[in-house]
């Protein structure tokens, strides 16, 4: 199964509504086991599945428990991508949401969102989330707030919301929650959903131009397309995962299980940008630094588990990429569990 990723952009507005809030982003970013510069990696992708240790690494280190709605009210607006040039090209709000929804994975590979029209009303059916985070109220709180946010700043502020359906249950704060979004608000509903008054759809784009949308349809055709490429990378740990205790993860090996020839492997590795060699590397490090990082397990275990040969070769491959022994990265980074796979 292909590992789900959010766009690194997503988690740098998040970054910087926390420095609004004055949030002791170092103290977070710690936490996770990886530098604050993080968010700035160009092309970033982060593992969807991280997103529930990183939202309860922020509710912990700000001690707020609706910092997700809170940081939501201070996000920055989704400008200067591909997404938001193709609704401010497009003819209408309408139109530009229909085309939004073929390039949705380039905000995040687990966001399959639709919408319909209900009497005088639109329907968002936000399919955003994986199972595992779908119920996750900070998540949930703020990406709504963001692309409420996204929506009033392409249609000059016209955009408002009529109502909110949320997956996810709430104890507590319900009218605080209704006070922020100005609008009514359920929760525990069967899916979240986003509604907003039918007529919004015909809103005009003064940006609208045909051969600009041309232009940036192709330009949101490319970015799928090299993330298609990149496919292939996820496939190829998948497969190492499975043999690397048994020393057999090959090239070779690994072409046998993807049932495709060595060479065409090679190949599509290399228009990714990337080699086997470097994906086995780079694995076999995350791999390290994270049970190095979140269990109690043996360095010869971790030599074996990693796939090397002896612990001699793991030590200088691990003092190689880390600048750290593998003990001295133990002691530093036990108990970052979260984004350490990420890196």
């Amino acid at each position: 199964m292909q590992e789900l990723r959010d766009s690194g952009l997503m988690l740098r507005l998040i970054y910087e509504a926390m420095k609004k809030k004055g949030i002791d982003t170092g103290a977070i970013f710690s936490r996770l086991g990886v530098d604050e510069n993080y968010v700035y990696t160009e092309q970033l992708r982060t593992p969807h599945s991280a997103q529930i240790f990183f939202w309860q690494a922020v509710e912990d280190v700000s001690g707020d428990p609706d910092v997700g709605l809170h940081l939501g009210q201070l996000l920055p607006a989704y400008n200067g991508q591909v997404l938001e040039y193709l609704f401010l090209s497009s003819p209408t709000f309408g139109e530009g949401l229909r085309r939004a929804q073929n390039y949705q994975r380039l905000l995040s590979d687990a966001a399959n969102t639709g919408f319909f029209i209900e009497g005088d009303h639109a329907c968002m059916v936000l399919d955003t989330a994986s199972d595992d985070v779908r119920r996750l109220k900070h998540f949930n709180e703020c990406f709504v707030l963001g692309l409420i946010t996204f929506f009033r700043s392409i249609t000059d502020s016209h955009f408002h919301p009529s109502c909110i359906e949320f997956e996810h249950e709430r104890n507590e704060g319900q009218d605080h929650v209704r006070e922020v979004f100005g609008c009514d608000v359920t929760f525990g509903a069967p899916e979240s959903r986003l509604y907003f008054p039918v007529k919004l759809l015909s809103h005009a784009s003064p940006h609208a131009e045909p051969e600009l949308l041309d232009l940036h349809e192709r330009f949101a055709i490319a970015q799928v397309a090299r993330l298609e490429k990149k496919d292939i990378v996820g496939q190829v740990e998948r497969v190492v995962a499975e043999l690397l205790d048994s020393g057999g993860s090959s090239l070779d090996a690994v072409a046998e299980r993807l049932g495709i020839r060595p060479r065409t492997l090679r190949t599509r590795l290399s228009e990714a940008d990337t080699s086997f060699n470097q994906v086995l590397a780079d694995f076999r490090y995350r791999l390290a630094r994270r049970l190095l990082a979140t269990t109690d397990e043996s360095i010869d275990e971790i030599v074996y588990l990693t796939g090397f040969s002896e612990p001699s070769t793991f030590y200088r491959a691990f003092k190689r990429w880390s600048g750290m022994t593998p003990i001295g990265y133990r002691k530093t980074a036990q108990g970052k569990n979260a984004m350490v796979e990420a890196m």
